[in-house]
């Protein structure tokens, strides 16, 4: 259908429903917001039908064209329709223009192209667009519209054109004085009713007159506009120092991940059966999360987009209930981005399954905490409440004009619902119970807001102190960013910068393109991006830097602080409403006559003692305008400046202090504080000061002595190991907690800044005494869990030293006497599903089993360096090693055929490959468990390493190396009924029995209930495999370690054979091995086909409670390969599968 004059003036009263939320868009601080709005409104129509064209790979319609031409000719008609094919060609690209970059548009250009200024003016009244305003907007809105356009119109020139029609509309002013209206505003006296605009804010001055619907929508546009920017002032300076200094939220947010992870039953050919651990583990996305909590904490670290996640869900579900056209539910529940391009190109052809969010256009209620504990908690020795949250609520709306709206707002709170988002509980000061005090709101709201949901944010750290949890509040812990979501965000990123700088596609498109392969090919910068904080920084350098960027953190934070202190620095014009100049504000170091190397070094030294005061250990901490001003005044030789002066000067200016509040100001991020105060501390005093606050206070140091360090180091590497040598000093064993803490810091400093290619035999020196401190700060409970796996992950990058580890020669293996043991349980736990509750009921009932023959188990599970000696041994070459995949048809010329879930395609997908599925940092690190490998590659390494060890003589011909069957795996975990007073552990060597030389002791028949700091599991938030050793409380009787968690360990079992032609509508396993546990009933076979499920044991790092116990089974075709999926091994007689049976 073509688009006509005709069409296009039905479709303009629907398009004048959106003018008040036009009204409530900004851009900058430009003017003639009315008339822009009112244009915008008028073009939508025509822009909506060539936007949907170009959605459909369709050219610009000609009829489109034809139309604007015969009401807008002329060459102001050619710009527009110039503009309207660039829009078209960024809608084709699948960057649509936003309200806010039509609007932004038109104010930039309608003082500057008065041919385009004529050619909007007849569309105008060509198209009758006043009386379609006037009869859209409710009367006093349209009084108070009608007032400013005819200002705005004066200020154009275009007042004569529409002066008949405004003039006799009705436009009066209410009450007893004159309102005397200024460029972009009106200014009001004596008693005045109704509405009014107050720059580019539509303000409603007596709710008595109001309708409760236009408070509320009052209420949704003022948050909407508060909240939709994203601070640009790091992002382009160019943009800061013009007063453009955001950008638009909505138009560059990318969904967040959590750590969190969903097992999904699959689809297709194999309806139910594989379910929780056939597939790699799903993250959760933060929306997801809270779509399913009603009660949610999401934690994060520094700049991982926490604040940001409440922004944009505030800003979706307040366009929602304007009817947004752009910003509402739709945007909210975008689908999460592929991490292949290729995928992601797939997944926006194919109309991929939007993020769920199943409760509606809810009313949001954003607040930020620590605002909240300044302004609105009673004294300490008063018990805090839900109403000291509302009145503080009150009073913000009140300061907007909008306080009449509160008790309409509380009442649907009340009586339908909303969303309480609370951001920053770690912002909040310790000092007067404010801590404790905003516990008990957030409870108390809990109470009293039945029907509400609530949202809290918080450093993931800070949270985790049990002081800090919250009540009935679910955890979940942002996850960093993606190579998709990494590529998303550049991608918008530079679409919506460079429309607001006026750049070409080409250009925009190419400069994307660079940044992605800068990142992606550097893996310095990729793990640096995946921070979103640090990835937007990265864009602004990129930009700033022509095309570059610095590898380093450090250095990127100082290329940030120059880029803030540019703003202060440049002169700034300030223009009147005509465009021209009216006055240019020298710099800062110009006002001061003080150079700037003193003004940074003033900052360095209140960065650092606003940290080293702050009473809590996170966040930014308060400096008083005061101890600012007065340094500042300090620095200058300038006589007869005022401290009043100063202050409006900073205030005026976006640096790297923002003002926060009467007579206080604070920095932008946490981060900037912290690099701020690291380079205060590579003075003098470094690096002994440094690494005594980091040693004795590393959650508030911890960062600033990493940045102070490689900050330093730049100059030189005698700064690098003398911090180094500083943290760590003490030899390896003088276990004070500071010195586990200088170790595990000294060793991070190393990988994130020391080049170890080329070391003096001094450093050397200092380099393997860390490593064994490392060693010792892992496999010691004296950190948290996360932090040793952190020091894990150190140590695998700097060479572990373990050789038990990293050679697969020296494995150590536990004793395990033969005798008896209780296996199974009696008491399995609930699941809602029913499958999944069948297979959690396998593990019953509880029985005594004897384990006849005794054998060696492996401490660990096989590690990466272990099993790449396979790989490199030419074991995937071998067929002797692959008899039973290459008879199932999984195993060809020296490749295995890998059975993966494909996400993106819904189905199982084939692969050939060599080696084990890389799955990428930290699963590839040599000291982590090897995942991606298969039953069939767990067999083969069995049958390679047999051979190896006979080869050497260390191994006699009657015994060999396998996997444990399922009651070896359990009873190994568990214990006998008579343990070992003492643990038998040791390396393959010749002399090596299968007998106890140790006191036996009765043991115990209690079930292991595992806690976050014995195992890596769902709840000790690790999100990933670990450094084997990590979780030293975890050990079994006999020795063995991390047993549960960390991964899923295969076992020789069988679990039973999955019968395809009797799974019509369920899983039939036929024959199916349940308990009592025998190995004689053809359970311990390993000449089966593929359909007979091989029993994993152990749970993972992905899992919650219900899978990681030591009674728990679980099954899998022997061809999976997931991240959760390794094995360890054992030595034994060779296998006799009549030894083991229940009794």
């Amino acid at each position: 259908m073509d688009f006509t004059v005709q069409t296009w003036k039905e479709q303009l009263q629907a398009s004048f429903r959106q003018l008040k939320h036009w009204l409530t868009l900004r851009s900058g601080d430009m003017g003639h917001l009315s008339y822009g709005a009112l244009a915008g409104c008028t073009l939508l129509p025509l822009l909506e039908y060539t936007f949907t064209a170009a959605q459909q790979g369709q050219s610009l319609p000609l009829s489109a064209v034809m139309a604007l031409g015969s009401i807008a000719g002329g060459v102001g008609g050619n710009i527009l329709a110039g503009q309207i094919q660039a829009w078209h060609e960024a809608a084709t690209q699948g960057h649509t223009p936003t309200e806010t970059d039509i609007l932004a548009w038109l104010q930039t250009n309608l003082m500057q192209q008065e041919d385009l200024r004529a050619a909007l003016d007849s569309m105008l009244e060509k198209l009758e667009a006043l009386p379609q305003a006037q009869e859209t907007l409710p009367p006093t809105d349209w009084q108070v519209f009608a007032q400013q356009l005819h200002q705005e119109l004066r200020d154009l020139g275009s007042l004569p054109r529409f002066q008949a029609y405004l003039e006799g509309s009705g436009v009066l002013v209410q009450g007893n004085h004159n309102v005397i209206a200024a460029h972009n505003s009106i200014a009001v006296g004596g008693n005045v009713a109704g509405n009014v605009i107050l720059g580019n804010k539509y303000e409603h001055l007596d709710p008595n007159q109001t309708d409760p619907a236009t408070l509320r929508t009052a209420y949704l546009s003022h948050i909407l506009d508060e909240r939709n920017q994203l601070w640009l002032g790091g992002i382009d300076p160019r943009a800061a120092a013009e007063d453009n200094d955001r950008l638009d939220l909505s138009a560059v947010y990318t969904a967040l991940l959590t750590e969190s992870t969903e097992r999904e039953q699959v689809a297709g050919s194999v309806p139910g059966l594989i379910r929780d651990v056939d597939r790699q583990p799903r993250r959760f996305s933060a929306l997801e999360q809270l779509n399913q909590q009603r009660r949610l904490v999401l934690l994060g670290d520094p700049g991982s987009g926490k604040s940001t996640f409440v922004n944009f869900v505030t800003v979706c579900l307040a366009g929602a209930g304007l009817e947004s056209a752009r910003l509402n539910l739709q945007l909210l529940t975008t689908p999460l981005p592929r991490d292949d391009e290729e995928q992601g190109r797939r997944q926006r052809d194919e109309h991929p399954q939007p993020q769920p969010w199943n409760h509606g256009a809810l009313l949001p209620i954003p607040i930020v905490l620590r605002d909240f504990a300044a302004r609105g908690l009673p004294k300490a020795s008063q018990r805090a409440t839900a109403d000291h949250l509302w009145r503080f609520v009150t009073a913000e709306l009140q300061a907007h004009a909008l306080g009449e709206a509160a008790p309409l707002l509380k009442k649907e709170l009340l009586e339908k619902g909303g969303i309480f988002l609370l951001d920053g509980l770690d912002e909040v000061p310790t000092a007067d119970h404010h801590r404790e005090h905003i516990k008990q709101v957030v409870e108390d709201i809990a109470r009293s807001f039945s029907r509400c949901r609530i949202l809290v944010t918080s450093r993931t750290y800070a949270y985790q102190r049990q002081d800090w949890r919250l009540s009935g509040f679910a955890e979940t812990v942002l996850a960093p960013f993606s190579k998709g979501q990494m590529r998303q965000f550049i991608e918008s990123w530079y679409v919506h910068a460079g429309r607001l700088r006026h750049l070409n596609q080409e250009d925009t498109q190419g400069r994307a393109a660079l940044l992605k392969q800068a990142i992606f090919g550097s893996p310095r910068l990729y793990a640096l991006a995946e921070r979103p904080l640090l990835l937007t920084l990265m864009a602004s350098l990129h930009a700033w830097r022509g095309g570059s960027l610095p590898e380093k953190r450090e250095q990127l934070y100082a290329d940030s602080v120059e880029l803030l202190l540019d703003v202060w620095e440049k002169q700034r014009i300030v223009r009147d409403g005509n465009g021209n100049i009216k006055v240019i504000q020298p710099s800062l170091e110009q006002w001061l006559k003080a150079d700037r190397d003193k003004v940074r070094g003033l900052l360095n030294r209140l960065a650092f003692e606003a940290h080293s005061k702050q009473t809590d250990l996170v966040g930014t901490a308060d400096i008083a305008e005061t101890d600012l001003v007065m340094g500042l005044l300090g620095l200058s030789d300038e006589k007869g400046l005022q401290p009043k002066q100063l202050v409006e000067f900073l205030s005026n200016r976006a640096g790297l202090l923002l003002p926060r509040g009467v007579g206080v100001y604070t920095f932008p991020h946490r981060t900037f504080q912290e690099y701020l105060a690291a380079c205060h501390l590579t003075g003098p005093g470094y690096p002994d000061e440094v690494a005594q606050l980091a040693r004795t206070d590393p959650n508030r140091w911890r960062e600033v002595a990493l940045l102070a360090g490689a900050k330093a180091a730049a100059g030189s590497s005698y700064a690098l190991w003398g911090l180094v040598e500083e943290l760590c000093h003490e030899a390896a064993g003088e276990g004070t907690r500071e010195a586990y803490w200088g170790a595990h810091l000294a060793g991070q400093f190393l990988v994130e800044t020391a080049d170890l290619s080329q070391l003096t035999r001094a450093q050397a020196g200092h380099l393997e005494r860390l490593r064994h401190w490392l060693v010792q700060v892992l496999t010691e409970p004296e950190l948290p869990a996360i932090e040793r796996a952190q020091a894990g992950r150190h140590l695998a990058q700097l060479g572990d030293p373990r050789p038990e580890v990293m050679d697969v020669d020296a494995m150590q293996f536990c004793l395990v006497p033969p005798g008896l043991f209780k296996m199974g349980t009696d008491r399995a736990p609930k699941d809602d599903e029913p499958f999944i509750q069948t297979i959690l009921e396998s593990s019953k009932p509880d029985h005594i089993v004897d384990v006849s023959a005794p054998y060696w188990l492996a401490q660990y599970p096989v590690t990466n360096a272990q099993f790449q000696e396979f790989v490199f041994d030419g074991g995937y070459q071998a067929v002797e090693y692959w008899i039973a995949a290459e008879a199932n048809d999984f195993w060809h010329h020296g490749r295995v055929r890998g059975h993966r879930w494909d996400d993106d395609k819904n189905e199982y997908s084939w692969m050939m490959r060599g080696e084990p599925y890389n799955y990428g940092y930290p699963f590839n690190l040599p000291n982590h468990p090897v995942v991606g490998v298969s039953w069939y590659e767990a067999q083969a390494f069995c049958y390679w390493l047999t051979q190896r060890w006979r080869h050497q003589s260390r191994l006699p011909s009657s015994w060999e190396v396998r996997l444990p069957t399922e009651a070896e795996w359990e009873k190994a975990l568990r214990g006998g009924l008579e343990l070992p007073e003492i643990p038998q552990i040791s390396p393959l060597h010749s002399e090596m029995k299968l007998t106890l030389n140790t006191l036996l002791r009765p043991g115990r028949f209690d079930e292991l209930m595992a806690t976050p700091e014995q195992i890596n599991f769902s709840e000790t938030k690790i999100g990933a495999t670990n450094a084997v050793g990590c979780f030293p409380d975890g050990r079994s009787p006999y020795g063995c370690e991390e047993m549960l968690g960390n991964v899923w360990e295969w076992t020789q079992s069988s679990f039973g054979r999955f019968d395809s032609t009797k799974s019509k509508d369920g899983p039939i396993l036929d024959p199916f091995f349940s308990y009592p546990f025998r190995s004689d009933d053809g359970r311990e076979q390993l000449d089966r086909d593929d359909y007979w499920l091989r029993v994993v044991r152990g749970g993972s790092w992905s899992n919650d409670k219900k899978w990681t116990r030591c009674e728990t089974r679980d099954r899998n075709f022997p061809s999976r390969d997931l991240a959760i999926y390794s094995f360890r091994v054992a030595l034994s007689m060779v296998f006799d599968p009549i030894a083991e049976k229940s009794s």
